[in-house]
């Protein structure tokens, strides 16, 4: 029986179909994250006898194992016409491994409760382990089998082809999706991150199996790897997990050189579809997550739009106009590129006005910047919240990973707050100007035609 593509591409815990397994691994979660919440997390680093590096937080709590893992090189390596490819390679890497086709494989995992998935970003491609300890033999082959022996089986490449298609011929009408595919290409232009992830019908329906072998090979490498361990298990077995499971690799892969870029900005697009509303994204420059100035952006875009209900877009453009349920604001640290964009939606007849006041609150903060209160508002609020990143061991995994990609150090976790509490009006003010004054930011509207 294979899973769904819902469960496939889940990066969350699985609900597998056997209640009573379902319930234990959901308490044991639960059970871990308020553990783990009420004490500091502390890291080990493990490497392997064969050079295998990851960090470990060892914990023995409950009887679970949670791995994450990622690979350099993500949809950015998608060959031009075959756009796609990468996001097909994470939808079967699991559809059958080693001698096991898929619905064996898939079987295999439901009987014993574990479940492995593969995604992928833009920079880097993703894998996650959740498994209970009684079954780590068998969890720890299966996923050796399925990052070193994935069958790309014809029946099953077509049928996670059909389902991908599918998806891509959706968000040919879906404005979320419009607006952001004009965004990228309007501000990346002929760089691989204009490409899109997902890709299109026609390129997803153009690739083969002996193109997701291939590009397997490239991109499924030891040189790059990052690895997150969370859970009931000691440094000397995880040493042996790696060996077997990423020891096989080779050691580089053949990874495409993709350059840095200073996105283009200034433009307005329109994208006329018939809906009820109008989707607005507003695109502005960002920073890169290892800029000395990422902390203060942190905190200004979290007053600006990302503090939900006390954010000034929040504020202006829902609660005193009425405008749209929410107006938001977020950073998006690409490797090559930083970007800061705004949100909304609102009715067709008032998309201008909505774009006006976001436009407003932008300059806003570019020549006055946040009040004290509202700065340490923002610092309590940010500060105070970073442990919900930690209440589960998935989550706490793909933290350890996250750390290594951005190359924060293995101390990060004991000094993030920290230097957030460090970040002073100043600061905001400085990065605020830096982002956002006299910048010409692109705008892009989905939506009914325009009066």
């Amino acid at each position: 029986m294979t899973k769904t593509s819902q469960f496939r591409q889940s990066n969350t815990d699985p609900v597998f179909s056997r209640l009573a397994i379902s319930t234990l691994i959901i308490a044991l979660f639960v059970t871990f994250g308020l553990t783990k919440a009420a004490g500091a997390v502390e890291i080990q680093k493990v490497t392997s006898e064969k050079g295998i590096e990851a960090w470990l937080v060892e914990d023995h709590t409950v009887p679970i194992i949670a791995l994450n893992f990622s690979f350099e090189g993500g949809s950015a390596q998608d060959p031009e016409g075959k756009e796609g490819l990468t996001r097909l390679l994470a939808a079967t890497m699991d559809e059958g491994a080693g001698d096991l086709e898929s619905e064996a494989f898939q079987t295999r995992m439901e009987e014993l409760a574990i479940s492995i998935s593969f995604s992928t970003g833009k920079d880097r491609f993703y894998g996650s382990l959740r498994t209970l300890t009684p079954t780590l033999d068998e969890a720890t082959g299966l996923l050796a089998m399925a990052v070193n022996e994935p069958r790309f089986d014809a029946e099953a490449v077509e049928r996670m082809q059909t389902q991908l298609s599918a998806r891509a011929r959706r968000n040919e009408s879906d404005p979320d999706s419009i607006a952001g595919r004009s965004l990228a290409v309007s501000m990346f232009a002929s760089h691989p991150y204009a490409r899109s992830t997902l890709g299109t019908d026609e390129t997803i329906n153009g690739l083969s199996p002996a193109d997701l072998s291939a590009h397997h090979a490239r991109l499924i490498a030891r040189n790059g790897l990052t690895i997150g361990v969370v859970g009931a298990i000691d440094a000397q077995r995880l040493k042996s997990l790696l060996d077997e499971v990423f020891a096989p690799l080779a050691e580089t892969g053949e990874l495409v050189a993709v350059s840095d870029l200073e996105p283009e900005f200034g433009k307005q697009i329109h994208q006329e579809l018939p809906v009820p509303q109008t989707t607005i994204l507003v695109g502005l420059p960002g920073l890169k997550r290892d800029d000395p100035d990422y902390q203060a952006a942190y905190v200004m875009n979290h007053i600006l739009g990302a503090g939900t209900f006390t954010s000034w877009m929040y504020q202006e453009v829902r609660e005193k106009r009425g405008l749209s349920y929410g107006a938001s604001t977020s950073l998006s640290p690409y490797r090559h590129a930083g970007l800061l964009i705004g949100s909304a939606a609102t009715k067709a007849d008032r998309a201008g006005e909505t774009v006006d006041v976001m436009l407003d609150q932008f300059r806003r903060m570019a020549s006055d910047g946040p009040s004290e209160e509202e700065l340490n508002s923002a610092k309590q609020f940010i500060t105070g919240s970073y442990p919900l990143r930690f209440d589960s061991s998935g989550k706490i995994a793909r933290q350890l990973v996250a750390l290594q990609n951005a190359d924060l150090g293995i101390d990060y976790f004991d000094r993030r707050n920290s230097e957030i509490e460090a970040v002073t009006l100043e600061d905001v003010q400085r990065v605020a100007k830096r982002l956002l004054a006299e910048k010409q930011p692109t705008i892009v509207t989905v939506g009914p035609k325009q009066s």
